[in-house]
């Protein structure tokens, strides 16, 4: 559900606008004198000369900094207000994320780069336990001023996470070195949090005194760990725990073990790795299958199958400790393929889904049996798995392809042709009805004109289509201009039955309906006629009584076009149209789970790749969904739907779509990705917390 920004949130933001103005300099003051104090306690040369240098570049940027600061904090609350929750404030520019870390990513930072993530997810934890307390009680009004009925600290858009990413922004605009922006972080940390504690209690004072009443947390059950068939039964995710990842023993995976691990820093002996290399292996695997077994994406039966090739996995690390980072791997490539075909299954009766389960079960078996030489029988068994679970090719779905293939060609070639159209020196004299009628119907008319003239499929020479429709626009836009055509009205007369054929034969061989093109043609017959009975007198310039001026819409400047596609183009791409999209009568337009919020906020459509999920509501049905085409320029997309039905949709009716909670990405990344991205952060918090 879109929810507003009601009077209650608008007020508390303002609040916070204001409160910040206060704190912010005070904050930077307390950095400076503590700065100081450390300075004068500082027993070493060298450290006393970095904590110096840290004060005195502070007092030099104090100030620009706090202005910068504070103007990153009202962009992101600017983008609240603007932006719904389920639009993840898509409004304006995206704050950056420092709690975001992707695996793969980490395999591409250097040494410095991993040292930074640990500290600022050390500072952010500093700061997010000295205001711990006051935070979840601001949570649970800011969360009911937005419109939900349960705490959702994700969208609480002045949490400690987002202040920090603020102040973290802010500090990246100055030329200041990095150790010196680390020293700031590092000694104002705490001093941060005290200051969040004592604006958090203000504002959540400040929204009681409005009457807003805290919204209630929900209670979420953790995983069940049930098997699904003999003995694998009684195995849950948590048997694969190593020692060093159970409670009151530290953390054996650290961000930097797993980075080495990940650029192969570590040292190996010949034969095959050594006990460090196969332990941290061995964690990486234990944490990716429990992210996996908690993963309610997947139906229960799935997540148990995965689990039971813990022992078979953990006996791969030993021999390809980095599998699991390889995606050309076969082991890495069958958790892959296991997890996202088993996203199209919303429930175990869904037709199908038995017999998935059954080749997931003997994948799971031949990997069982396979013992010391399974990373021999690999390939196969994935070859095998494949060929099992493959659907066959359905026809449909290659017409569907090959159609919006043709669609975003004659749209692309379309804007090029009206930048033609356009650029003509007797254009700008035309009515906007003209103007607006070139520029868009005719120029799909002309550009599919050339793509059929190129495909052999219309005649060449001088009598072409393209050639015509291209050869009408003088007498088009000559006849149009009411000053012109009213001094000749022979030409007039005789021109307009030309015109009119070519126009209406131009527009039919794209299907342009007839219910939306008579309008223009019934305008530009009155202009004609005008035209014919205008009498000059002493030259003053006729009237039409039509709106000669309406101003053409900039293409260049105004909102993405929606491209245009034909009758029969729709039908074979099933592609959803306004009409498709409106909810029946009886569609409760409800709010969003609490568990969808990070999902849709993880992956917006700019974002969504080839192979994500989606849940699409049409028809008053929800059925789930695979995109399995996108068009270069992100202007269309093509879903598979159940039974291999092709759905298709524009970028604006995907973005309408969502915003009107009809569709929601169920899986924007891979599910094994999500997991190993999961084991990242665990790793990072791992080292922040030592």
């Amino acid at each position: 559900m879109n929810v507003p920004a009601d009077a209650s949130l608008k007020a508390c933001l303002n609040e916070a606008v204001a409160l910040a103005r206060i704190w912010v300099p005070r904050w930077l003051e307390q950095v400076g004198a503590e700065l100081y104090q450390r300075e004068s306690a500082a027993l070493h040369g060298f450290e006393k000369h970095g904590l110096g240098h840290a004060r005195t570049q502070l007092l030099t940027h104090r100030d620009l900094l706090a202005t910068r600061f504070l103007e990153a904090l009202e962009a992101d609350l600017a983008n609240t207000e603007t932006a719904s929750p389920a639009g993840s404030g898509r409004a304006g520019a995206a704050p950056r994320r420092l709690t975001a870390l992707s695996f793969d990513q980490l395999e591409l930072m250097d040494d410095a780069q991993v040292q930074q993530t640990v500290d600022l997810a050390r500072w952010q934890q500093i700061v997010k336990m000295a205001c711990d307390e006051e935070l979840a009680a601001f949570c649970a009004r800011i969360s009911r001023a937005q419109g939900f009925d349960a705490v959702r600290m994700e969208a609480n858009p002045l949490k400690p996470d987002a202040v920090v990413a603020a102040l973290v922004r802010a500090m990246d605009t100055l030329s200041v070195a990095e150790e010196v922006r680390a020293r700031w972080l590092h000694v104002g940390a705490l001093p941060l949090g005290q200051a969040l504690a004592d604006f958090y209690r203000q504002l959540e004072s400040g929204l009681e005194r409005q009457g807003v009443a805290a919204a209630g947390y929900v209670v979420i059950q953790a995983p069940e760990s049930r098997g699904v068939v003999g003995s694998a039964a009684r195995r849950g995710p948590t048997d694969s725990v190593l020692p060093s990842s159970l409670p009151g023993r530290d953390p054996l995976l650290t961000l930097d073990h797993l980075h080495q691990l990940l650029v192969g820093n570590l040292e190996q002996d010949s034969g095959g790795g050594n006990a460090m290399v196969r332990t941290l292996a061995g964690e990486v695997v234990t944490l990716l299958l429990r992210g996996i077994a908690e993963d309610t994406r997947l139906l229960r039966p799935v997540r148990d199958l995965v689990q039971m090739l813990k022992e078979p996995l953990l006996e791969l690390a030993r021999s390809e400790p980095r599998f699991f980072a390889d995606r050309q791997n076969p082991a890495r490539q069958l958790l892959d393929e296991i997890t996202a075909r088993s996203l199209a299954f919303t429930s175990e009766e869904q037709s199908g889904f038995g017999s998935f389960a059954r080749h997931v079960l003997d994948a799971v078996k031949a990997m069982q049996a396979a013992g010391p030489q399974l990373g021999e029988q690999m390939p196969g068994a994935l070859q095998r798995f494949r060929a099992a679970v493959s659907p066959a090719a359905a026809p449909a779905q290659g017409v569907a392809l090959q159609t919006l293939v043709r669609v975003e060609q004659r749209n692309l070639l379309a804007e090029r042709i009206a930048d033609e159209i356009e650029a003509r020196p007797d254009f700008a004299r035309a009515p906007g009805l003209v103007r607006r009628f070139l520029a868009g119907p005719w120029s799909q008319v002309i550009a599919h004109a050339r793509l059929s003239a190129e495909a052999g499929q219309a005649p060449g020479g001088a009598d072409a289509p393209a050639v015509r429709y291209m050869d009408v626009l003088p007498d088009l836009l000559w006849s149009s201009q009411l000053a012109q055509a009213s001094r000749n009205r022979p030409r007039l007369i005789k021109i307009i039955p030309h015109v009119l054929r070519t126009l209406r034969e131009g527009l039919d061989t794209i299907e342009y309906p007839r219910g939306q093109s008579e309008p223009f043609f019934q305008a530009l017959m009155g202009l004609h006629e005008a035209a014919y009975k205008t009498q000059h007198l002493g030259g003053t310039e006729p009237s039409s009584g039509f709106d000669l001026d309406d101003e053409l819409v900039d293409r260049r400047h105004g909102l993405e076009p929606e491209p245009w596609i034909q009758a029969t183009e729709a039908r074979d791409s099933g592609f959803m149209t306004d009409a498709d999209m409106l909810p029946p009568p009886d569609f409760a337009d409800t709010q969003l789970l609490v568990s969808d919020w990070q999902t849709i906020e993880s992956a917006p459509p700019e974002t969504l790749r080839v192979g994500a999920w989606v849940d699409l509501k049409e028809h008053g049905q929800m059925q789930r969904c695979q995109l399995t085409w996108a068009s270069p320029h992100g202007r269309i997309f093509l879903f598979t739907a159940p039974e291999g039905r092709s759905v298709s949709l524009s970028r604006s009716g995907l973005d309408r779509l969502q915003r009107a909670g009809l569709l929601r990405v169920v899986a924007g990344h891979g599910v094994v990705d999500d997991a190993l991205d999961s084991v990242a952060r665990q790793a990072r918090d791992n080292s922040a917390s030592h």
